[in-house]
C-alpha cells in the first residue's frame, strides 16, 4: 500500500467528517421519535473515524493497481454522497431525503466493494464494515422518518 494514496485518500474523507462536524443533531434530532436501537451520539464520530481509515486502507491498496480507474472512480462516487447526508438530514431536516441518500450511498458502497474484490480481497473486506454500518444507518433512518412524518423540514 502506497502511504501516500493513503493519507490522499483520508484526507479527502475528511470533507464528509467535516460536513458531520458542521451539520451536528442539535435540538432538532433530540426531539425526534427514535427506535431504541438508536446508537449514543459519542458512537457516531468513533465508528466513523475508524470507517473512514478502513475505506482509505481499501482504496489506497486498489490505486496502485493498473485498470482500478472504475474502482477509484466507485470510491470518489460514493464518498460524494456520503458527504451529502449530513447537509440534508441535520442542516435542512429532510428526513425522507436522508433515506434516499443514504439508499444510494448503499448502492454506491456494494459496488465499490464490488470493484474492489476484482483487484484485492483484503480492500474489498476492508469495506464491509462500511457496508454494514450504511446498512444499519438506512434502517435507522428509514425508522426516523416513519415515526416523524409529521416533522415539516427547514424551508428554503
Amino acid at each position: 500500500m502506497d502511504p501516500v494514496l493513503f493519507f490522499i485518500f483520508l484526507a479527502t474523507c475528511a470533507v464528509p467528517g467535516t460536513a458531520g462536524a458542521l451539520f451536528k443533531p442539535g435540538e432538532w434530532y433530540k426531539s425526534l421519535d427514535k427506535p431504541a436501537w438508536t446508537p449514543p451520539n459519542l458512537l457516531f464520530p468513533v465508528v466513523w473515524a475508524f470507517l473512514y481509515i478502513s475505506m482509505s486502507i481499501a482504496a489506497a491498496r486498489i490505486g496502485s493497481y493498473d485498470g482500478s480507474v472504475i474502482a477509484i472512480a466507485l470510491w470518489g462516487l460514493q464518498i460524494c454522497i456520503n458527504t451529502l447526508w449530513s447537509a440534508v438530514f441535520f442542516g435542512l431536516h429532510r428526513i425522507l431525503a436522508g433515506v434516499v441518500i443514504i439508499g444510494l450511498l448503499w448502492v454506491a458502497v456494494v459496488a465499490t466493494t464490488a470493484a474492489f474484490a476484482m483487484h484485492d480481497w483484503i480492500a474489498a473486506a476492508l469495506m464491509v464494515p462500511y457496508l454494514g454500518w450504511g446498512t444499519y444507518a438506512f434502517a435507522l433512518n428509514l425508522s426516523v422518518w416513519q415515526r416523524n412524518r409529521d416533522i415539516v423540514a427547514v424551508s428554503d
